[in-house]
């Protein structure tokens, strides 16, 4: 199935080339076939938990964590999440955001797959794989349905870690 055929492109949304992926998600086929292959990639990645940003990413994080039969750890903005979280504030494209994890939710050691359903500049997913490494988890892999090629966040993020993406665009016009 060709799923990036199924992703809607709109040019103008709040600024930038919008790609959304809920004709996917609605389509069932199409949904567990995103999903079987991320994990068909991780299958034997020796992944103890995955992590995922709201609220996209958890579509994509939580069924992938079932099929890999591992835990599931959210992350989310400043108090959203009760008990003791820690907090870590980064800079965005346009502003500054505050993202938080509950202090208990990563053991030290931990092996951490990072999953979002977007790659663009790399800011939210670096500012992740900070916390993660805070709280003493080992990042063992980044994974996203999507990844825009033209946005550099590959370049930001380097080449500590395996960034796996389904879906690439070159650039914003297909």
């Amino acid at each position: 199935m060709d799923l990036k055929a199924i992703i809607r492109r709109f040019p103008e949304f709040k600024g930038v080339v919008f790609w959304d992926i809920l004709p996917l998600l609605k389509d069932k086929a199409a949904f567990k076939e995103a999903v079987d292959k991320l994990a068909a990639h991780y299958k034997n990645k020796n992944i103890d938990v995955i992590a995922s940003n709201e609220a996209r990413g958890f579509i994509i994080g939580a069924p992938l964590a079932y099929a890999l039969d591992v835990g599931f750890v959210p992350i989310r903005k400043k108090g959203k999440l009760p008990g003791k979280c820690m907090p870590l504030t980064y800079q965005k494209e346009y502003e500054e955001d505050t993202i938080e994890i509950q202090e208990d939710a990563i053991k030290k050691g931990e092996k951490v797959l990072l999953i979002d359903d977007l790659l663009a500049t790399g800011g939210t997913v670096k500012a992740n794989i900070d916390l993660i490494e805070k709280l003493g988890g080992e990042v063992v892999g980044l994974g996203f349905l999507i990844e825009l090629d033209y946005c550099g966040g590959r370049k930001l993020l380097g080449d500590k870690h395996e960034i796996f993406s389904l879906i690439r665009y070159e650039t914003p016009n297909p």
